[in-house]
């Protein structure tokens, strides 16, 4: 019997490393709506990517274990990587909603990018029957500049809390804004040797290094 308290977040993202940003995204999603768990869902063939990942499938998916091991409530989903092809976002939210049922409130963390891009999305309109959206949005965000029929649905949706009291249908943005941060940067800095200390957790530091990806490996600044 499902928990009436339960009520479950999905962050979905390449991971190519997963950072400090990704880390402080996903507890403010479990604090801000009271989750009882969210789940950190590595793409294993991001399909919207131009270029492929640098690190494995399996490798971002190691690297997101170390990284959530002994945080409350944060867990990593390995669904999308044992896929085996481009997932969609609306796919695993229906698999998702078939195991947890049709009761459990879900909230599927993106940023504000891509709710401008939302309408490109496989079957996009489907998403709202399956869960909530929550939106990290960077300061300055104007909802006039979001495109139609995104806009739209935005104007009809929006709510000022987190009503997990109902298991779909809306979007609320999260308070907390994004670290400025970057996989871009951070993989250029491992790749030069630069620090990233305070960056990216230890145990993914070490796997990184171990492992020599993105050029890491060589001797560190002190």
């Amino acid at each position: 019997m499902v928990s009436p308290d339960r009520a479950v977040g999905v962050f979905g993202g390449t991971f190519d490393p997963i950072h400090a940003g990704h880390l402080r995204l996903a507890r403010a999603l479990r604090d801000e709506l009271s989750l009882s768990e969210v789940r950190l869902i590595p793409a294993g063939d991001p399909y919207h990517r131009e270029a492929a990942p640098l690190a494995s499938a399996e490798q971002r998916l190691a690297m997101a274990r170390l990284a959530v091991a002994g945080e409350p409530g944060l867990v990593v989903d390995e669904r999308e990587v044992r896929r085996g092809r481009p997932s969609y976002t609306v796919e695993t939210l229906a698999e998702l909603r078939a195991e947890l049922g049709p009761d459990v409130p879900i909230w599927c963390l993106i940023g504000g990018d891509s709710l401008a891009q939302l309408a490109t999305w496989r079957r996009w309109r489907e998403l709202f029957a399956l869960a909530h959206l929550a939106v990290a949005l960077r300061p300055g965000f104007d909802p006039a500049t979001l495109p139609e029929p995104v806009a739209a649905e935005w104007r009809q949706r929006q709510v000022s809390d987190f009503p997990n009291r109902t298991p779909s249908g809306t979007i609320r943005a999260l308070t907390l804004p994004p670290m400025d941060i970057s996989a871009t940067d951070l993989r250029a800095r491992l790749g030069q040797g630069a620090a990233v200390d305070g960056l990216i957790a230890p145990a993914v530091l070490a796997y990184i290094e171990a492992g020599h990806l993105y050029g890491a490996g060589a001797a560190r600044p002190t």
